[in-house]
C-alpha cells in the first residue's frame, strides 16, 4: 500500500491535472500547425497518467529533469500555462525567455531542470543533481525522465554504476511508449523488458502500467520512500502510449490505426472520470466547471503569448555564463 493515500481529492486531482495538460497540448498542436509555433514539438497527449501519479506521491521539493517532451512536466511542477506557451512562441515571457522553446523548458523556482535536447542527455544530470541533494544532507528525490530510445546510451549505464554505488536520491523512469521516435523497442533491442537492465547493477527495478495513475503513484511512492531513506536509486519502467507521433513531423506510418485506438480505449483521463463517477465524487456541474477554468486559463495563455514581444537581439549575449561581466563576450 502506499504511504500516501489515494483518497477522493487525489481523483479529483488527477482529472483535472490530466485534462488540462491534455487541452494545453491539444492547443500546442493546433497553434504548431497554423505556425504560431516554430521549431520542432513533442506532444504528451497519452502519457498524462505518469505525470499525474507521480505529482501525488511526491512532494513540492522534489525535481523532474526530462527529455525534450516536456511540457506536461512543468506545468505539472507548478510553471503557468501562460510562461509555457509564451516560450512556445519564442517570447521574452517565457521560461528561457523564448531561447529555448519547446524542447528547452526550465522552471528553477518550481525544481524542474528541463528540457533536454539531447536524448539521454538528462541522465547524468539527473543523478547529479540527486548527488547534491544528498551532499547537502536534503530529503529531497530527484525524478529523472527519459524515453525507450535513450537507453541505448552509454551514458545510462555509467550513471546507474554511480547512483548505486553512491546510493543517490534518484529515480529513474523510462517513460516507454512503444516507439523510440519511430522505431519500436522490439528492433532496437535483444531485452524488451527494459526494466531489466536495472538489475544488473542491483538496482530495485519494476514494470509500471502508465495507462494508470494509481500504478504509478503506488511505484513512485515506494521508490521515493526508499530514496527518502537512503537506501539509493530505482529504475522503473512505465509502459505508456503517446496517442499523437513523436513530433509534428511524424506521419505515424510505423504502427496501424487500429493499434492507437486500443490504447485509447483505455484513456487514463476517461478511466478517472469513470471511477470519480461511480463513487459519487463528482457530478455533471463539476466536470463542466473543471472543463470551462482549464479553457479560459489556456486562452489566457494564448492571449498573452501573442501579446508578448519578441527577444531583443540583444539577448543573444546574456544567459550565456554565470559571470555577467564574462572578459571574453564579444559584441
Amino acid at each position: 500500500m502506499s504511504s500516501v493515500a489515494i483518497t477522493k481529492e487525489t481523483y479529483l486531482y488527477w482529472y483535472e491535472l490530466m485534462l488540462h495538460l491534455r487541452r494545453f497540448e491539444e492547443k500546442t498542436g493546433q497553434l504548431y500547425g497554423q505556425q504560431k509555433i516554430r521549431g520542432f514539438c513533442h506532444l504528451y497527449i497519452g502519457q498524462e497518467a505518469i505525470i499525474a501519479g507521480t505529482m501525488s506521491a511526491t512532494e513540492k521539493g522534489d525535481s523532474l529533469i526530462t527529455t525534450y517532451r516536456d511540457h506536461a512536466h512543468a506545468i505539472a511542477k507548478g510553471m503557468p500555462s501562460k510562461v509555457a506557451m509564451a516560450e512556445l512562441y519564442g517570447k521574452i515571457t517565457g521560461c528561457s525567455k523564448g531561447k529555448g522553446g519547446s524542447m528547452h523548458f526550465f522552471d528553477k523556482e518550481n525544481d524542474f531542470y528541463g528540457g533536454h535536447g539531447i536524448v539521454g542527455g538528462q541522465i547524468p544530470l539527473g543523478a547529479g543533481v540527486a548527488f547534491a541533494e544528498k551532499y547537502l544532507g536534503t530529503n529531497r528525490v530527484n525524478l529523472c525522465y527519459m524515453g525507450d530510445g535513450a537507453v541505448r546510451q552509454g551514458a545510462l549505464n555509467e550513471t546507474f554504476n554511480m547512483a548505486m554505488n553512491w546510493q543517490l536520491p534518484v529515480i529513474f523512469i523510462v517513460e516507454n511508449n512503444g516507439y523510440a521516435m519511430g522505431t519500436s523497442v522490439a528492433r532496437t533491442a535483444n531485452t524488451l523488458d527494459i526494466y531489466k537492465l536495472g538489475l544488473g547493477y542491483e538496482m530495485p527495478s519494476m514494470p509500471v502500467d502508465g495507462m494508470d495513475p494509481v500504478a504509478v503513484h503506488n511505484a513512485i511512492d515506494e521508490a521515493v520512500q526508499r530514496a527518502r531513506r537512503g537506501e539509493g536509486p530505482t529504475f522503473l519502467e512505465i509502459r505508456t502510449y503517446r496517442y499523437k507521433g513523436h513530433s509534428m513531423s511524424d506521419p505515424q506510418k510505423y504502427r496501424t490505426k487500429e493499434e492507437v485506438e486500443e490504447y485509447k480505449a483505455k484513456d487514463p483521463i476517461e478511466v478517472v472520470k469513470a471511477k470519480i463517477v461511480a463513487e459519487g465524487w463528482a457530478d455533471e456541474a463539476w466536470f463542466d466547471e473543471v472543463a470551462a477554468k482549464i479553457k479560459a486559463d489556456i486562452e489566457e495563455a494564448v492571449k498573452f503569448a501573442e501579446e508578448s514581444p519578441f527577444p531583443d537581439p540583444s539577448e543573444l549575449y546574456k544567459d550565456v555564463y554565470a559571470q555577467e561581466d564574462y572578459d571574453f563576450i564579444k559584441e
